[in-house]
């Protein structure tokens, strides 16, 4: 059972930086391909980022050139680096990986940012 554990949420306001953190209870984790979302009041859950095991971003158009993904396999974390928030980053944001076929969120952590 992999447990995925975010921090570093917080309330900043527009054009402030904010760096998640998502720390995993093991290192097959590192493996696989990991994943940011984020879930704003009243819509659907969003993939923001994602990072393969090798380390290749990918991102979602909104936040292209403003949010960084990386991960730290030596002890299994993995990072979200955001600058210049908007108030429409608002959101829970999670970590997530789908491992041997079983997917894994974490508990979430909130993001507010004010305009």
């Amino acid at each position: 059972q992999v447990q995925l554990v975010e921090s570093g949420g917080g309330l900043v306001q527009a054009g402030g930086s904010l760096t998640l953190s998502c720390a995993a209870s093991e290192s097959t984790v590192n493996l696989y391909t990991m994943a940011w979302w984020r879930q704003a009041p009243g819509k659907q859950r969003e993939v923001v980022a994602t990072i393969t095991s090798g380390g290749i971003p990918n991102y979602i158009d909104s936040v292209k050139g403003r949010f960084t993904i990386s991960r730290d396999n030596v002890n299994n974390m993995v990072y979200l680096q955001m600058n210049n928030l908007r108030p429409e980053d608002t959101g829970v944001y999670y970590c997530k990986v789908n491992l041997l076929s079983q997917t894994y969120w974490g508990q979430g952590t909130q993001v507010t940012v004010s305009s």
